[in-house]
């Protein structure tokens, strides 16, 4: 860890409030002194930040995280305004600017945005300062949340081309069950999915504040190694260690190369518009990769797209096996489909999303297409192989 020019630290409402919901000055400015010394030491530092909600308990007068989203919004909305300004106070001990990032599941669901985004962060780092990033809890529904930090937390680790990524808890890494329980093991190495198979991984934190467990922080760290960046899994308390590459925690080794951003939003952060049904034939070769999707491979068509936009690619099964950027317009399909050799989505703009050998569940998918409007088919005459 050394060696990384610039990591994104994500940590955890359980980590940074107290038991009644405020925060926790002390618990900040621990981190920030962490934080701080690998700034001055010439490391460039992306903070991912839970805590707005837990923040703005306590003001409010509520004595537990509210269920409803409105509340939940109402408390965002008092709660992100302390955090930055705790943030804010605290960095300012060492002469450090911080900035605030608020980001939807839109904007990185939409290539534009993502971009956008991505020039802001670089901009802010470029200019010495240190960005906050947190979802935007005051605006975001319940439709287009993130689910929790920890996802976020991958694809800003992604977005900003971080080195590492290291994911702060209250709990000191991964077990191979419980970890109160007597005779549970923490696991210091992930090498790949095969090393989680049996793992016990609980699904809520324990403090209450949050709405992450082991199941999002798993998962967070398959969309980072996936893509070639390396996560180190610990507790606050030991944020010097995994900063300073000393063995703590869960270190999960990577398991892919860095992939071109645009696939990355893609397979995790996009929203498709509809979907490409492709008969047997085509739906073996896309698994074998053995070319693009051509006309000819696609008995019908869901959804209102456009050229460019993310689309869904399912077999006869009606199981998801890919997802590409459509070359053509919904509209310009139906004389095309079953017979033309047109190419739909190049390889170069596809990914499959085939089931893999990991255990673990997703617990927090891309968001959901929107609502199919359109079925498009071959015209007249020109039934495909698969559906005369």
């Amino acid at each position: 860890m050394l060696a990384a020019r610039r990591i994104v630290v994500k940590v955890g409402s359980s980590s940074l409030t107290t038991a009644a919901g405020g925060l926790d000055s002390d618990r900040v400015d621990a981190l920030v002194d962490v934080l701080a010394r690998a700034k001055a030491a010439g490391v460039e530092v992306v903070l991912v930040s839970s805590g707005a909600i837990a923040a703005g308990l306590a003001p409010l007068g509520l004595a537990a995280r509210p269920h409803d989203l409105a509340r939940q919004q109402a408390a965002a909305c008092v709660g992100q305004g302390l955090l930055v300004a705790r943030y804010t106070a605290s960095f300012a001990r060492y002469g450090v600017r911080v900035g605030q990032v608020l980001l939807t599941a839109e904007d990185v669901s939409r290539r534009a945005h993502y971009r956008n985004a991505y020039r802001t962060l670089e901009q802010v780092l470029a200019m010495g300062a240190l960005p906050v990033v947190n979802e935007n809890d005051t605006v975001a529904t319940a439709e287009i949340k993130f689910g929790d930090n920890d996802r976020l937390a991958a694809l800003v680790a992604h977005l900003v081309r971080a080195d590492a990524l290291i994911l702060l808890s209250d709990v000191d890494g991964l077990y191979d069950g419980v970890p109160d329980r007597p005779g549970s093991r923490r696991i210091s190495e992930i090498r790949g999915p095969g090393d989680l198979a049996g793992v016990e991984i609980g699904s809520t934190g324990s403090a209450g504040v949050g709405t992450g467990g082991m199941v999002t922080k798993v998962e967070a760290a398959r969309i980072a190694t996936d893509a070639g960046i390396p996560v180190v899994l610990t507790a606050a308390r030991h944020a010097t260690d995994a900063l300073a590459g000393r063995d703590t925690g869960t270190y999960f080794h990577r398991t892919g190369a860095r992939a071109a951003d645009h696939l990355l939003w893609l397979e995790h952060a996009s929203s498709p518009c509809g979907a490409l049904h492709l008969h047997a034939a085509a739906a073996r070769a896309l698994a074998g990769r053995a070319g693009p999707v051509l006309a000819t491979g696609v008995t019908y068509a869901d959804g209102d797209f456009a050229a460019g936009d993310p689309v869904e690619l399912i077999s006869p099964a009606g199981q998801v096996v890919a997802r590409g950027l459509v070359n053509l317009d919904a509209r310009e399909l139906p004389p095309l489909l079953g017979h033309s050799d047109t190419e739909l989505v190049s390889l170069d703009d596809l990914v499959l999303l085939l089931p893999g050998p990991s255990t673990v569940p997703r617990q927090s998918p891309a968001p959901a297409p929107r609502r199919i409007t359109i079925r498009v088919r071959p015209a007249a005459g020109m039934a495909t192989e698969a559906m005369r």
